[in-house]
């Protein structure tokens, strides 16, 4: 299961994998065809940005170097955790994860356990939006995964029940952050840390 999932992504192919929020749809995220079949099969605008998943800080920063210091502390007060930043991309790095806004990148770095920890450990970087057709119900078990979704990925890893909830998204790139979606946290959780270590606010 791990093995085929891990295979997978390195290949560019589509697969189911859980997180600590929600399964998600998940490829490599290097290339842009292989993000292009992944929204494909979900039934995704290419215009709509997807986060890079990392495994963690040091494969993140290693992903997109020339982040500037304030995102960088921004990035280290709250990853790991079940939050998508969307941070200033300088050189415009992956722009066909971001949308109509390459100068704009969605981040993760997911605290997690068992076989998803295992298949990100492996594969260090993916590209990740929750596996469900566009506009769908998140899933929270394998099960929930529309069947569609299923039959067209080439592994999928079984996490048990998740919390079901997606992720946090605050935007960052501007003096102030912009709550985007409130998710599996409460973004006044993230502000109050921000504002604690004399980042934001």
């Amino acid at each position: 299961m791990i093995d085929a999932a891990v295979a997978a992504i390195r290949a560019g192919e589509p697969v189911i994998v859980p997180t600590d929020t929600v399964y998600g749809l998940a490829t490599s995220p290097h290339r842009a065809e292989d993000v292009r079949r992944l929204y494909r099969l979900k039934g995704r605008e290419d215009a709509q940005p997807t986060a890079i998943v990392a495994s963690d800080l040091a494969v993140l920063f290693e992903c997109i170097p020339e982040l500037h210091r304030r995102s960088r502390e921004i990035v280290s007060a709250l990853l790991p955790g079940p939050y998508t930043l969307v941070l200033e991309n300088p050189a415009r790095r992956f722009p066909w994860l971001c949308g109509t806004t390459p100068e704009a990148i969605g981040v993760r770095v997911p605290r997690l356990g068992g076989p998803a920890a295992d298949v990100l450990a492996r594969v260090g970087t993916m590209a990740a939006t929750s596996a469900n057709l566009s506009g769908g119900v998140d899933p929270r078990r394998l099960a929930d995964v529309p069947q569609e979704l299923r039959a067209g990925v080439a592994a999928e890893v079984d996490g048990g029940e998740l919390p079901g909830l997606p992720s946090t998204v605050l935007d960052v790139t501007g003096r102030e952050p912009i709550v985007v979606r409130e998710g599996a946290v409460p973004a006044a959780e993230a502000l109050e840390r921000l504002a604690a270590a004399g980042i934001a606010r």
